[in-house]
C-alpha cells in the first residue's frame, strides 16, 4: 500500500508509540516533538512522489495520441516512466528499501534534534522505525476494510468525497487505530 498525506500522522504516531515501547531509547521531549519530526520526514517523501507522478502525468498527457494509436497499456506505461524518472527525484520506488532510507532519515532527525538518546546500535533503533512504518501499512488495510464496513452498516447512506463521509471516516479510522493500540 502507498503511503499518503492522509496516513502520514498516524504512521508517526505509530513510531514514536514504539519507539517508546521498545525500551532502548529515551526520549528527551516526550512523544509529540518525535511525532513531528517523523511527520516531517515522511510528508517530504509524499511530496517528492507526488511531484514525480504530476511529471509523468504530464508526460503521459503530452503524449496522448500515441499512446492512443499504438494501444498501449497506460498503466504500464505510466509506471515505466515513473521508474525511468525516480531517481532524479530522489524517489525509491522499492517500498522496502524506501522504508529503510525513511527510517534511517527520522533517525538522523531525531538524533540531531536531540529528541532521543539510546545505548544501543543505530541500526537496532532504526529497525524500531522501519517495524513501525511496515507494520502500520499491512494493518492499513485491514484498519480500512473495518471502517467501510462500519460506515455501510448505517442505516444512512454516507457518499465517499463528501465532508459528512470524510469526517466520519476519519473519526471511524482513529477509533480503529486506538483499538488496535496503533494512536
Amino acid at each position: 500500500m502507498k503511503m499518503t498525506q492522509k496516513t502520514i500522522p498516524h504512521i508517526a504516531n505509530k513510531i514514536a508509540i514504539e519507539l517508546n515501547k521498545s525500551g532502548i531509547v529515551s526520549m528527551t521531549k516526550g512523544l509529540e516533538p518525535i511525532v513531528a519530526e517523523a511527520e516531517k520526514v515522511l510528508l517530504e517523501s509524499v511530496k517528492q512522489e507526488m511531484a514525480l507522478e504530476e511529471k509523468v502525468n504530464e508526460i503521459c498527457d503530452a503524449n496522448e495520441d500515441e499512446i492512443e494509436f499504438m494501444l498501449a497499456d497506460e498503466r504500464q506505461l505510466f509506471f515505466m516512466i515513473k521508474k525511468k524518472l525516480a531517481p532524479e527525484f530522489g524517489v525509491i520506488l522499492d517500498y522496502e528499501e524506501r522504508f529503510s532510507d525513511l527510517s534511517h532519515k527520522i533517525l538522523d532527525e531525531l538524533y540531531e534534534e536531540d529528541l532521543i538518546h539510546f545505548d544501543v546500535t543505530e541500526n537496532r533503533v532504526k529497525n524500531v522505525i522501519y517495524n513501525a512504518m511496515t507494520a502500520f501499512m499491512a494493518d492499513s488495510s485491514e484498519i480500512e476494510d473495518a471502517v467501510m464496513n462500519k460506515i455501510r452498516s448505517y442505516k444512512r447512506k454516507f457518499i465517499p468525497g463528501t465532508d459528512e463521509f470524510d469526517i466520519l471516516h476519519e473519526k471511524l479510522y482513529r477509533e480503529e487505530l486506538m483499538k488496535r493500540g496503533m494512536e
